[in-house]
């Protein structure tokens, strides 16, 4: 067969042709056939079945060859064609918006998404990690009856801490290296087989018990046994830092029925918490899960939280309590909450997009990528619009959850919510209608992944970074401010809310953020919250909420969504224990009791944008009388009475409220922990090089050149010898004299110069006519007491045998130098009162003695003193050399 021919010039005339004509040859089209055969690893031509095309080719004869291989070409080429544009999936007929009007579908995922037909994403782990192969699960269960908070006594004991030296380790998992950060990840964390921590029993009658904590979202970092049934235990501070202990969540194994087990935890470091009020640990049967069918439920007794140490100028605390298992040779679990990990959020993402009805208004994309490559989802829920013009009008609502990964209440409440909004309720129908939800169930499960408390691995509070500019530090957070920053340019958003947990206070509270700029808005963010209060009067406590906008708190996401333009932004707090309101008072919250708060969020939305506007306004009113309430009782406790005409007082709302009282980030805020080492390197202070004495003396005198201080030329008296200034090069400055040894050190000349400018002047120098010196920088005063007076004598020397030379004194760096007429006595001489006045006495070491001979005591008197007198119009001098 001739090969075929290239294709004409006037079909490859048109660009869309010839792309197409290069793309298929490509993939082996328009090539000559005879060398593909002659190269393929078929036997021989022949056994290959004939095509129709060959078939024709054999019937017609050889002059109509090349046209029927043209005709072929262009067949080829416009059935793939149209089959490419039939086969489009990018292009969407709205037949609402009109016949025939393409639009772009919504771009797919770059990455995966849980879908029905393939297994979970697996987590991937830091590859400092080492991890267990087991999937640890748990089941829910909500128990029958409230459980109470512990009530102290007052008499529980407080364990002194032992330590590994006088314990025995029986668990104990290798710590990151202190300064490391950040790499590389992967499934399964570690390379290479998993390490044994935990010490093997010696036999069926051992009774020490067996930790494990290397599975998703564990804590426990080492395990102590100080007594039979007494253990210590050290919790993993947050990966790459030094602080933030506070989640736990471990394993134990080979359990005895009917002992009291003391568990202390030695590395706590917050000063208060909710075990102090009453709060219990949590507990986990894994064989009462089986047969019972019960989950996790309060448990423990004498519980104590107290200081117990100091490490590194750190306090630490501790957390005692002792508990009873329910089973011999069971596995039950211990955990400061509920847990919910990264794959109870795969398992629900799942069964969203499974079910056939929720996943028609539910849309689940990814937001980004984590810092570990852990997949950050985004669900859009709304109902579809009739038309383009009741799309646009729908609010947004964005809500999130888990920036803090040990704040696990947060997941409970999302999930409440979630379950709510994609139900079949006539009033999740109309919120559906209404608004759309732009929901981040999880913004950091890298720190959910590893058991974090706070941190991300970039070992920063990701709510204390939300306007970095850091996107491949914090993607979570930089991707959830620009996708909220594109929806603000669409639509107006409503409400944002991010979902928290808190460790020092009870119930639920909002922290919010003043509207001070708009005076018809005036105390319009309180509404929110005081009709959740009414909505959840035995979960929610409205007097618990705060709205002071505080400046270590501009990096968390409610101020920074605030200041974008959303002023119904709040961090909703649940707390970690319980209620003390209602019917729940004193009791712990369940993750039922959770979970309803997410019912209750919606209901109270329907109320916030109810078109009869009677609750809105009643609740204003409210709010009104209870801040007058409260600025009256704030001006009773500063002693003042209230205004003649009744008028509010100019007590601004931030006088009147506290602080919120969250967790101190300070230090987790910044650069994150790959970049500390490279910004020391380019902010390294440079040591300051110490200058040598010539060097000191070079710039000593050059102030004085630039002063126009020149070497006096008075011949000196017998006994004296004189040194007009530091200009003259035969006199040597005072800190370089040197003595006959060839030593140089500080000389008697310095020390009297250093005792003259500590000396204060007594009574007799006081009426003599002293110039002052020039200006001081406050003021402009000019000495007028002295004009045209060159010298003032102080004192004189009985003797001038043996005078030293004068020396020029530079009192300070911006007054000139004033000459000195010094006098040195050799022998101790009674002193003539009147005459000479003794300025101090200084002993030379023996070895500054020229004869080696015992050291004399020597005597300086002033002559003479000859103060410059300045010019009243004189500018300032410059600043002192260094």
């Amino acid at each position: 067969m001739s090969p075929v021919q290239e294709p004409t010039p006037e079909l490859l005339a048109d660009p869309y042709e010839s792309f197409m004509h290069h793309h298929l040859q490509y993939y082996g089209y328009f090539r000559d056939e005879e060398k593909t055969a002659e190269s393929s690893s078929l036997p021989s031509r022949e056994r290959r079945p004939k095509s129709s095309y060959s078939l024709l080719e054999q019937e017609s004869g050889g002059s109509d060859r090349n046209s029927l291989q043209d005709n072929r070409k262009k067949l080829i080429c416009s059935l793939m064609l149209e089959a490419a544009l039939l086969k489009s999936k990018q292009l969407l007929f709205n037949h609402l918006e009109g016949p025939g009007v393409p639009r772009l579908r919504e771009p797919r995922g770059l990455f995966a998404v849980p879908t029905s037909r393939g297994p979970l994403q697996a987590p991937r782990w830091p590859v400092e990690c080492e991890v267990i192969k087991e999937q640890i699960q748990h089941i829910e269960w909500v128990p029958s009856e409230p459980e109470p908070f512990y009530q102290p006594t007052g008499n529980e004991p407080a364990p002194l801490i032992v330590g590994k030296e006088k314990g025995t380790v029986v668990y104990h998992i290798k710590p990151v290296a202190k300064g490391s950060y950040f790499t590389c990840s992967r499934v399964g964390g570690a390379r290479g087989p998993i390490t044994s921590p935990a010490i093997s029993l010696e036999g069926p009658e051992d009774t020490t018990l067996l930790f494990e904590s290397r599975f998703e979202s564990g804590n426990l970092q080492k395990a102590v046994r100080v007594g039979p049934y007494e253990y210590e235990l050290t919790l993993r501070m947050d990966l790459y830092t030094n602080k933030h202990t506070q989640w736990f969540y471990f394993q134990v194994r080979n359990t005895r029925k009917g002992i009291t087990y003391r568990f202390s935890i030695v590395n706590l470091m917050k000063p208060k918490s909710l075990y102090s009020m009453g709060m219990k640990p949590l507990l986990y049967s894994q064989r009462d899960a089986q047969t019972h069918g019960v989950g996790w439920r309060r448990e423990g007794g004498n519980i104590r939280y107290y200081r117990c140490s100091s490490e590194e100028g750190q306090a630490m605390y501790c957390l005692t309590w002792t508990a009873c298992f329910p089973h011999d040779h069971d596995t039950c679990y211990f955990a400061h909450f509920y847990p919910y990990t990264f794959s109870d959020l795969q398992r629900y993402l799942l069964a969203v997009v499974s079910d056939p009805v929720r996943s028609q208004y539910c849309k689940l994309r990814v937001l980004c990528s984590s810092l570990a490559g852990n997949t950050v989802y985004l669900l859009t829920i709304t109902s579809p619009s009739q038309n383009p013009a009741a799309s646009a009008a729908k609010k947004a609502v964005v809500l999130s959850a888990r920036v803090h990964p040990g704040e696990t209440n947060g997941s409970w409440v999302m999930r409440g919510f979630l379950d709510f909004i994609l139900s079949d309720s006539p009033d999740a129908q109309l919120l559906r209608e209404l608004f759309i939800f732009k929901v981040v169930p999880m913004l950091n499960p890298d720190g959910v992944i590893v058991g974090n408390y706070r941190c991300s691995l970039a070992g920063r509070d990701l709510n204390r970074n939300y306007q970095t500019i850091l996107k491949e530090s914090f993607p979570c957070i930089w991707h959830t401010r620009s996708m909220i920053q594109r929806v603000l340019e669409e639509r107006e958003v409503l409400l944002y809310c991010d979902f928290h947990g808190h460790s020092r206070k009870n119930n639920v509270f909002m922290y919010g953020c003043n509207n001070k700029s708009a005076p018809s808005q005036w105390l319009h963010e309180r509404i929110f919250p005081l009709m959740l209060s009414k909505n959840a009067p035995d979960k929610f406590s409205f007097h618990s909420c705060k709205f002071k906008v505080q400046k270590s708190k501009e990096g968390t996401g409610r101020i920074v969504m605030w200041r974008m333009g959303i002023p119904n932004s709040y961090t909703m707090e649940s707390t970690f224990s319980g209620s003390t309101l209602g019917r729940k008072s004193d009791s712990h919250f369940t993750s039922e009791d959770l979970k309803s708060l997410g019912y209750h969020i919606c209901d109270t939305l329907l109320d916030f944008c109810d078109p009869d506007r009677t609750k809105f306004l009643q609740c204003l009113s409210e709010l009104q009388e209870l801040l007058q309430h409260q600025i009256h009782q704030k001006l009773k406790d500063l002693g003042r009475g209230q205004d003649s005409d009744g008028a509010w007082s100019d007590i601004s709302l931030s006088d009147i409220e506290s602080s919120t009282s969250g967790s101190n980030s300070s230090q987790s805020d910044g650069l994150p922990a790959h970049l500390l080492s490279m910004a020391e390197k380019f902010h390294q202070k440079k040591k300051k090089r110490l200058r040598t004495r010539k060097e000191r003396n070079e710039l000593r005198q050059k102030y004085a050149l630039s002063q126009g201080l020149t070497c006096q030329d008075k011949t000196p008296v017998a006994g004296e010898r004189r040194l007009g200034s530091p200009t003259c090069r035969t006199h040597q400055p005072v800190s370089a004299v040197e003595d006959n040894s060839g030593k140089q050190g500080r000389t008697p000349e310095a020390g009297l110069i250093s005792d003259l400018q500590r000396r204060k002047p007594n009574a007799r120098q006081e009426k003599l006519p002293v110039c002052c010196g020039p200006p001081r920088p406050h003021t402009e005063r000019v000495c007028r007491e002295c004009p045209g007076i060159g010298r003032s004598t102080l004192a004189h020397s009985a003797s001038t045998a043996g005078a030293s030379p004068c020396r020029s004194v530079w009192w300070g760096p911006e007054q000139p130098p004033v000459t000195l007429l010094l006098s040195r006595n050799l022998f101790s001489r009674p002193q003539v009162p009147g005459q000479s006045v003794p300025i101090g006495s200084h002993k030379l070491k023996r070895s500054q003695s020229q004869h080696l001979l015992p050291p004399r005591r020597v005597t300086w008197s002033l002559l003479e003193l000859q103060p410059p007198c300045m010019e009243p119009e004189r500018r300032k001098s410059p600043s002192w050399p260094q």
